[in-house]
């Protein structure tokens, strides 16, 4: 068993599960239980994805969906996104965006027994700017464009934000989430340029923490990206173009970064196809996918807190434990991998009940094959899912 919180490798464990939670975690096996028989494999507590998009998956007709799917049809998908999620041993995700609040009521119905599902940690509509990465009329015509505001996510102005903060928080979102700058996939033009004043963006932190929200901030350019850290934003999500000045700011400021070096590694190669993307899209893609992983090095050997994250929904759901490679590949060392997917994100969450196999916590358990500190691809084969004490997968 891995003790995630020491960054230990155990001998074997007996794990006591009573109803949703670990009951005990003894070396001698307890007497009068049923026994589910692992020990020919790793156990290892539930993983963690802190960026995922489970309403939807990349592919070449994606700009299309938006004129002909309904909200509808993209709860569905996001149900049987989130099971292939789950059943890859992510039994916790935080999903930055949606459209039309499906996160927020799969949450719920999950939450309630309805359906089955990872742990949703939901922010709704991501908000942007006017033409901003997350403006949802980006690319339509004059008749459909209209001028979105505060409601739909779109932020000109300090009332502007507190208003939009507080639409998420009427939804029922879990936190908030800001694009800073540019996006490789918006049908804009600019990847990386700043698309919040300083002022909107403490604006969105401080009603934000008035609800007991955090922040997490879209950016690939260094002058957002420092403008949302000094803000006080709790996390940077891709954080391509991260300078040493952003760094030393994130440090001081104990701002997290989620890297999803496997996003940038997909549209790279995406962008090489012709008809995936948009025109608009690919320079953007063909530049900003090959560096995350760089960054992410970078990142890594200056100090700075690194919360796992994959942006799913640009990459295929299910495929999640592919950015662990990425990670290693890096130079970030296997346990420490695993630890960026289970007691840091339990940090980022601040949940005290997940991330770690001991008494008390959700009984949130996966298992794999062989030893993953000697080999990070195996956990791309979990063989056996635990969640709330329920086994989804054996």
């Amino acid at each position: 068993m891995i003790d995630t919180a020491e960054g230990e490798m155990l001998n074997q464990r007996f794990i006591e599960v009573t109803g949703n939670t670990i009951s005990a975690v003894e070396t001698k096996r307890p007497t009068g239980v049923k026994l589910i028989d692992l020990s020919d494999k790793t156990c290892l507590p539930g993983l963690m994805d802190m960026h995922v998009h489970l309403d939807g998956e990349m592919n070449p007709k994606s700009y299309i969906d938006g004129f002909t799917l309904n909200p509808a049809d993209l709860a569905f998908r996001a149900q049987d996104f989130g099971m292939k999620t789950l059943m890859a041993g992510f039994t916790t995700v935080r999903n930055p965006g949606d459209s039309y609040n499906v996160t927020i009521s799969l949450r719920n119905a999950i939450n309630q027994g309805i359906v089955n599902g990872p742990r949703i940690y939901s922010a709704g509509k991501s908000l942007a700017t006017t033409g901003g990465h997350a403006d949802p009329t980006n690319g339509t015509n004059a008749d459909l464009m209209g001028d979105p505001g505060p409601k739909e996510g779109v932020v000109n102005s300090v009332e502007g934000a507190r208003k939009a903060v507080r639409q998420r928080y009427k939804d029922g979102a879990d936190f908030i989430k800001i694009t800073a700058t540019g996006g490789v996939l918006s049908l804009a033009k600019s990847g990386q340029n700043p698309q919040f004043t300083e002022e909107e963006l403490r604006s969105v932190v401080e009603t934000a923490n008035d609800y007991n929200m955090h922040v997490a901030a879209h950016a690939h350019g260094e002058e957002g990206m420092l403008r949302a850290v000094n803000a006080g934003i709790t996390s940077i999500e891709h954080g391509t173009y991260m300078s040493d000045k952003v760094m030393k700011a994130m440090k001081k400021k104990g701002t997290y970064y989620v890297p999803t070096i496997i996003a940038g590694k997909f549209v790279a190669e995406k962008a090489e196809i012709d008809g995936f993307f948009p025109e608009i899209v690919r320079p953007k893609a063909r530049a900003v996918g090959p560096k995350i992983q760089q960054t992410f090095a970078k990142a890594y050997d200056y100090g700075v807190k690194i919360a796992f994250g994959t942006d799913s929904g640009v990459s295929a759901h299910g495929d999640n434990a592919k950015e662990f490679q990425y990670m290693v590949e890096a130079g970030m060392p296997a346990m420490e991998a695993i630890q960026s997917a289970t007691v840091t994100t339990a940090n980022l969450l601040k949940n005290n009940t997940i991330g770690v196999i001991k008494k008390g916590n959700l009984a949130d358990i996966i298992a794999v094959d062989g030893n993953p500190v000697d080999n990070i691809t195996l956990l791309q084969d979990v063989t056996f899912v635990m969640k709330d004490g329920k086994v989804y997968k054996q």
